[in-house]
């Protein structure tokens, strides 16, 4: 599992900084990728990278300012392309009232086509659990922006040890009920006399990983909900510290505010991200050291950077 920021910038797009957008790659999990936001630009952003856009199995969209959507159009037109004529998996788009007729409204005035199905989920108001299966499940709540603006948290489940089935099989253990009596954590008698413990031959329970990443927004207790106890939290600057008021008027928040989130929720590590233009990559050190007076475990990236999120260790 790795984050790949493809935007980090607000408003507007910089030299050396696109608009927001953030890849969620779950390759290994489930051979696809989510999005988080679609700026404009962001399928040329895609193209430095080993994304690949018949991949992109979900898209989440906080907001429905520009900055976070007006992407989504030309991506979703050249993923007809890039995937083949045939056999395209669909794709789901979540966001506010108003996503689907975007889209809807965009594709028709364009007559573009599309060569796979678009599955469509407007959030309600009051936000809540918006999807679930056997390995996710993913949670929305309404953040303090100028327009209705979502936050998300991403929940792994844990997963059970694994039965290590290759040792086995070195001591000459032949696959049968056996495997199963050692997979409970059983101990088992062999023919030959020896005793196994299940317990030495189970791999480590994992615990699921949390994502947990906010639209625009002022410092919020809801962000602080959806951030609790996550592995990591990714949280808007827009502005650094002592431009709190600013920040409140604008709907945004500070990299001290971001912090202060982070401390409250007890996140393992706080990403910043939805950097204000008149900051350019150098900058990125100050606002880094702003957030870490507050909260020691924080990370500022740039376009394209790439994150790993490990399994946490269970205590």
């Amino acid at each position: 599992m790795q984050l790949q920021f493809l935007g980090t910038g607000a408003g507007v797009p910089i030299k050396n900084r696109n608009v927001m957008s953030l890849a969620l790659k779950l390759l290994q999990e489930r051979n696809a990728v989510w999005l988080f936001d679609v700026g404009e630009g962001t399928q040329m952003q895609i193209l430095y990278t080993s994304i690949r856009p018949r991949k992109i199995e979900k898209i989440f969209i906080t907001h429905l300012h520009g900055d976070h959507l007006f992407g989504l159009p030309g991506l979703l037109s050249s993923r007809s392309f890039q995937g083949g004529e045939k056999n395209l998996s669909s794709l789901t788009i979540y966001g506010p009232v108003g996503i689907k007729k975007f889209i809807k409204t965009s594709l028709y005035l364009s007559m573009t086509r599309i060569n796979y199905e678009i599955k469509f989920y407007e959030i309600p108001k009051i936000g809540g659990k918006i999807f679930a299966d056997d390995q996710f499940e993913i949670y929305a709540l309404p953040l303090e922006h100028g327009i209705l603006s979502f936050g998300y948290r991403v929940v792994e489940k844990s997963q059970e040890g694994r039965l290590q089935v290759e040792r086995l099989h070195k001591l000459s253990i032949p696959s049968g009920p056996l495997f199963g009596q050692l997979k409970r954590g059983e101990k088992v008698k062999l023919a030959d006399g020896r005793i196994l413990d299940g317990k030495d031959f189970v791999s480590e329970r994992k615990k699921g990983r949390i994502i947990a990443i906010m639209g625009d927004t002022r410092k919020s207790k809801q962000a602080v909900l959806l951030a609790d106890d996550a592995d990591v939290l990714v949280h808007e600057a827009t502005f650094e510290c002592g431009e709190e008021k600013k920040a409140h008027r604008y709907f945004h928040s500070t990299t001290t505010q971001a912090a202060e989130v982070a401390k409250e929720a007890k996140v393992q590590k706080l990403i910043l991200t939805h950097y204000s233009a008149r900051y350019n990559n150098q900058d990125l050190k100050l606002l880094r050291k702003q957030a870490q007076k507050v909260f020691t475990k924080v990370v500022t990236l740039k376009d394209l950077d790439e994150i790993e999120i490990p399994f946490r260790k269970i205590k």
